[in-house]
């Protein structure tokens, strides 16, 4: 074998291994997408499933330790008790759900409910604007005395490093947290769970109720397209680049 080749060789071996290693890594991106991607159209199943069924008994408080939340998230259920004192704002940039989609950024209003079957838990009766913090006019109280009350059960949402902090103090959260806005209103065995109020068409006034976010991002096909397309993309340009540079080692003259 010509000098000139064997080194051509050799001097890829280096840049093989990287671009190995490389396309390992995004095949991996994409084939870890199209996994998400069946998780989540397993996920969004489920919700349609649940949202549509007539609602069930909210578990009893004996049972809420042992929920875990894939098990409950966005089950229909009812529950009988009454609303107490208080409530927490969870501050959010739209109105998910609401006739006036246009109404801007507003608060989901979480007001305790105490079970007939003892428990407390939160119960976010819907969607308000901004100025429902300070104009009285535009409030309507809860109802008093024991009701009915039905909704969407819903587990505690996380926070990633641009939420705001909560300020419990001035009943103002960012993230739906029973446990933390519990806490703030002293309430006693709270449930580890929230219910979003099911929309009523004769109330009037705010907060309007059915305010749940149910357009679930699904973008995990995009996702792995674009990674199992860099990898492509990746073996192209690399074969190009030592088809090249092969060719210009093989054809200089040896000395």
């Amino acid at each position: 074998m010509p000098a000139a080749a064997r080194d051509a060789r050799t001097g890829l071996i280096g840049p093989t291994i990287a671009a190995t290693v490389c396309f390992a890594i995004l095949v991996s991106l994409g084939v870890w997408q199209l996994q998400r991607l069946a998780w989540k159209e397993a996920l969004i199943a489920r919700i349609a499933a649940r949202i549509h069924q007539p609602p069930a008994p909210l578990p009893p408080m004996t049972q809420w330790a042992g929920l875990k939340p894939d098990d409950y998230e966005y089950r229909h259920v009812a529950a009988r008790g009454h609303y107490l004192p208080g409530e927490i704002l969870v501050f959010r940039s739209s109105a998910p759900n609401v006739a006036d989609s246009n109404i801007g950024p507003g608060y989901q209003v979480m007001t305790p409910f105490a079970l007939s079957g003892g428990g407390t838990l939160l119960v976010n009766r819907g969607f308000a604007p901004l100025a429902w913090k300070d104009q009285p006019a535009l409030r309507t109280a809860p109802p008093s005395g024991e009701v009915e009350i039905s909704g969407l059960m819903r587990e505690p949402e996380g926070r990633n490093p641009f939420t705001p902090a909560d300020e419990p103090a001035k009943h103002l959260f960012f993230t739906r947290d029973p446990a933390a806005m519990a806490a703030a209103l002293k309430l006693q065995s709270p449930a580890p769970f929230a219910i979003d109020l099911d929309a009523d068409p004769a109330a009037k006034g705010w907060p309007h109720g059915g305010a749940t976010e149910l357009n679930i991002p699904n973008n995990h096909l995009s996702y792995a397209w674009t990674w199992f397309g860099l990898a492509a993309t990746l073996v192209g340009v690399f074969g190009v680049w030592a088809w090249g540079r092969a060719k210009g080692r093989g054809s200089q003259p040896e000395v």
